[in-house]
């Protein structure tokens, strides 16, 4: 059995539209035991038996502290409900800290949550680039994901290792899949391409000086997300996602030979041909009427590094699985 506090505090919180996760935070408990409550009717049946003690104690006893309350709150939002009790007893009040407690919840000045804003960009100005790991019992691997930021056309390979060796050779398959150039790649704090980055501080972005010329070789910018703002590369955040769901889970692959095989056919009868959720269009239409014609052409030759040296082709093994 649970204090009636907790579960007249449970039923306001319900009421006020607060999500169960939030109220179990809340109240310390798990939100297993919230449905349950929920379930077994024991939040109607101790907030039923609550209210006769809330009308003895009468309605109004807190309504001459109001205004204390409101103006502490208004000058100091987070102030807690503890603190606030002790004010007001100080002050007179002679009343329980639920009811007290209650009050608080609903006066308390809620901030609201930064907005999450959509930046949508032009056809051909940018792709965003990330890795996404995935365990198979032959090994770890990391699927490489290029995606137009425009169209949403969508690009994958797999690969070993995350070296910036694999991510230019990855860039240069993904230009070839979409046949021409964007204007900027957009990054992650990705060591193979972020050496540091200081622009919090007032500072500049410092990129690997290979890959700034490998860059340069295929025209185009090196863009990289602020530092724990990975948000902004949401247009591939969320394609991590649908391969993880919808190509992968519950899928049988022989080896890494059979999963690369199996990847580009499911980019092109799949997921660049479903109706996109933002766009409300498919990606390859979107790509062809509007897109393609506004990348930059391909570089006449693949790009040669002097200094990295070549990845080694991952090991196909000949076992069946599934990656859960």
């Amino acid at each position: 059995m649970y204090s009636r506090e907790t579960l007249v505090l449970l039923r306001h919180l319900l009421e006020s539209g607060q999500p169960k996760a939030a109220i179990a935070r809340e109240l310390g408990i798990s939100r297993r035991l919230v449905y349950h409550l929920i379930k077994t009717g024991q939040v109607d049946r101790e907030f039923s038996l609550a209210e006769p003690r809330q009308r003895r104690q009468g309605p109004g006893k807190l309504a001459p502290f109001v205004p204390l309350i409101e103006e502490r709150l208004t000058a100091f939002p987070a102030l807690s409900a503890t603190r606030l009790l002790a004010e007001c007893r100080a002050a007179g009040y002679a009343g329980g800290y639920s009811q007290l407690t209650a009050l608080v919840r609903q006066m308390r000045p809620r901030e609201a949550p930064e907005p999450l804003v959509r930046f949508e960009t032009e056809p051909g100005v940018q792709a965003q680039f990330d890795f996404a790991e995935f365990r198979f019992p032959w090994g770890k691997r990391y699927a490489v994901l290029v995606v137009l930021g425009y169209s949403r056309l969508l690009y994958v390979e797999w690969v070993a290792r995350q070296t910036a060796w694999t991510v230019m050779q990855a860039l240069e398959r993904a230009f070839a899949f979409f046949g021409g150039v964007p204007q900027e790649v957009l990054f992650d704090q990705l060591k193979a391409v972020i050496v540091e980055d200081h622009r919090g501080t007032g500072g500049r972005l410092l990129e690997n000086a290979e890959f700034a010329r490998f860059a340069a070789h295929w025209g185009f910018r090196i863009r990289a997300c602020q530092p724990y703002r990975a948000q902004t590369k949401g247009k591939v955040e969320r394609p991590v996602r649908y391969l993880r769901d919808n190509f992968v889970y519950g899928r049988e692959f022989l080896g890494d030979g059979d999963l690369a095989a199996q990847t580009l056919p499911w980019l092109d009868t799949v997921a660049n041909v479903r109706v996109h959720g933002t766009t409300r269009e498919q990606p390859v239409v979107r790509f062809q009427r509007d897109e393609q014609a506004t990348l930059q052409p391909l570089a006449p030759r693949p790009y040669r590094s002097l200094v990295l040296e070549p990845t080694p082709p991952v090991r196909s093994t000949t076992v069946v699985a599934t990656c859960q």
